[in-house]
């Protein structure tokens, strides 16, 4: 878009586009692809981008990186939506949300052979072979085919297997046979009806279905038994005893017994952590954990991008999906799933309590624990500083991270004793021994702004005459007002190189310098919890202050009325009591501890109203 010929070119194809379903292709000016978007209308969907009034910075700076653009008409929407995800997979734009793990996630696999095989596998191969997953524990895949192994006789030789194989006798049996571990299958032994009769029920198993498969194999049990199979029937009763003891483990967490899985998502910045929780027949039969990449897109776009992704040709397709919020095209992405699952297919969001509210949250707080994990994990490759560092510098737009922090605020009341407090923060973490109080002097009456001009004077100053470093963020408590007074001061002792914002307390505001808009950010970012938890600490401190001034002005005054009590003896008081209370309900020989025995009777009779006689 930089070169009048490319800005022609460009503004030629938004004329030219057309109002057809389909994909479109961001490139920019080195012709990669960026960005990658589906639409029901091509040429609404393309050309919005490239209106005047966008707000999302995250759209801005892709418009501004975008030199051509590529189609791809469909003849539907589901189309363009399959074709926008296998294309997203592929070529990883960007500013799309992508997996942040690139390394394809194991399946098990059921392979589509007269005599199946069942194994886990990265590679997924369209030859009508059913895959189960993705399992991205892979501790959980493999300790499910140990139980498979340990429950059903499934062959695990590679050979092909069919009549012909069995007939020729190219096969024989090896040693799984002999330890009861297979059925035989390579010299027909167990007939492919039988086999695959077992097949049918790992598959079962494998989609959750267990309490179903157990009902059918005690049906089987009993048939046996009746027919006077006992041999059968006792090798049934032993499969079904192995199964009640995995079904157990299994957490029942519904009353009504239905598929659904329950989404959710964690997001901080680029960083996006999704849980899904998959309940078949009412019980929590796993849990899956992604770590997504995001260019600070909305929670609903983020959760469009995820279904499309994970409810892909492999993955079952439950009844309802429980997501706290809607996705966008919500439309287009049910009429997708409904498709794929043969049936209707709804997103749920709970508002009232119930059973779905309470997973919903479960899985909610496993995600904000996931990332948490993510964060960690970057924290350690950069030293082992908290990642709150990162996002406090990403959110200001820092050039370094803010590992120092200094926080300032006033406190009075009506204008009286009005006090400063200074706190400051290390490494995310409050440094108490570098807190400071100040009395304000120069000010009189309720002038926020005069005040903080005055406190900032004094602390740098100090700080400039001490020869010490400038705290990495200066952080005052209020808005525009309080941050131009400080930033001020500064300016005029000299101090170019300097971070500063205010936080206003009404709507968490940021305010920088020179920008007379306030900026918000993020609601979920660890950053704006870290601010105010310093803006608070300061707050904290300063009425501490104002308060135990306040207090100790109050109980000066009144000691003062008193006949025979003087200002030492009240400096004397100040030192042991903390306030006028203190003071009113001690007992007189208390007081003679501190003061001797006259002047104790003296302030222990004028509070208890005492006449002397």
């Amino acid at each position: 878009m930089k070169n009048s010929n490319s800005e022609i070119t460009l503004k030629d194809k938004l004329e030219g586009l057309p109002a057809l379903p389909g994909v479109y292709q961001f490139k920019d000016k080195n012709n990669k692809v960026i960005y990658i978007g589906k639409a029901k209308n091509l040429r609404n969907r393309v050309r919005s981008y490239f209106h005047s009034k966008i707000d999302s910075p995250k759209t801005k700076a892709l418009v501004n990186k975008i030199s051509d653009f590529q189609l791809i008409v469909t003849d539907s929407e589901i189309e363009a939506l399959v074709l926008e995800n296998n294309l997203i997979k592929e070529l990883k734009p960007r500013y799309n949300v992508n997996l942040k793990d690139d390394k394809s996630f194991p399946y098990i696999r059921v392979t589509n052979e007269p005599f199946p095989q069942i194994y886990s596998t990265r590679d997924v191969v369209n030859d009508g072979s059913k895959y189960f997953g993705p399992f991205t524990n892979v501790r959980e895949m493999k300790s499910s085919l140990k139980m498979i192994n340990h429950i059903f006789k499934i062959r695990s030789c590679k050979y092909f297997i069919n009549d012909e194989t069995i007939e020729k006798k190219k096969i024989k049996v090896c040693l799984d046979y002999h330890i009861k571990k297979c059925d035989g299958p390579c010299e027909g032994l167990i007939s492919e009806a039988d086999y695959n009769k077992m097949v049918y029920q790992v598959i079962k198993l494998l989609k959750g279905k267990s309490d179903d498969l157990i009902k059918e194999l005690k049906d089987e049990m009993h048939l046996a038994s009746k027919e006077f199979k006992f041999e059968k029937a006792a090798e049934l009763r032993d499969k079904i005893a192995r199964l009640e003891v995995y079904t157990n483990r299994q957490k029942i967490v519904t009353s009504d017994f239905e598929d659904r899985d329950i989404l959710s998502a964690a997001v901080e910045g680029k960083d996006v952590a999704c849980i899904i929780l998959n309940i078949r027949s009412g019980k929590l039969v796993g849990k899956k954990q992604f770590q997504l990449n995001s260019a600070e897109e909305e929670l609903k776009n983020i959760y469009a991008a995820f279904i499309k992704y994970y409810y892909n040709e492999h993955v079952e397709v439950p009844r309802e999906i429980i997501i706290e919020t809607d996705p966008d095209d919500k439309e287009a992405i049910t009429e997708f799933l409904s498709k794929k699952a043969g049936r209707k297919v709804a997103f749920f969001t709970p508002k009232r309590k119930s059973d779905s509210l309470s997973l919903l949250k479960m899985c909610k707080h496993n995600a904000e624990l996931f990332l948490k994990e993510i964060q960690l994990q970057r924290m350690k490759k950069e030293g082992n500083l908290p990642y709150v560092l990162t996002a406090l510098k990403r959110d200001l737009r820092l050039d370094a991270l803010p590992r120092k922090i200094e926080c300032f605020d006033i406190s009075n009341l009506q204008g009286t004793d009005t006090v400063a407090s200074m706190v400051v923060f290390v490494d995310g973490k409050p440094k108490k021994s570098l807190y400071r109080k100040y009395i304000i002097n120069s000010v009189d009456g309720p002038d926020d702004f005069a005040s903080m001009r005055e406190v900032i004077q004094r602390r740098y100053t100090k700080l400039i005459r001490e020869n010490e470093e400038l705290p990495d963020l200066i952080m005052v408590d209020g808005g525009k007002g309080q941050l131009s007074s400080a930033v001020e001061i500064l300016n005029s002792l000299d101090i170019t190189k300097y971070n500063i914002i205010g936080l206003a307390k009404k709507l968490e505001e940021v305010f920088f310098p020179d920008n007379p808009d306030a900026q918000s950010i993020p609601k979920t970012s660890s950053s704006l919890k870290l601010l105010q938890q310093v803006r608070d600490e300061a707050h904290r401190f300063a009425i501490t202050f104002h308060r135990n001034r306040r207090s100790k002005r109050t109980l000066t005054s009144e000691l003062n009325e008193i006949k025979g009590i003087g200002p030492k003896l009240v400096e004397k008081l100040l030192k042991t009591y903390k306030n006028m209370d203190e003071i009113k309900s001690s007992t007189q020989s208390e007081l003679a501890e501190t003061i001797g025995a006259k002047k104790a009777e003296l302030i222990y009779n004028h509070f208890n109203n005492v006449i002397r006689r």
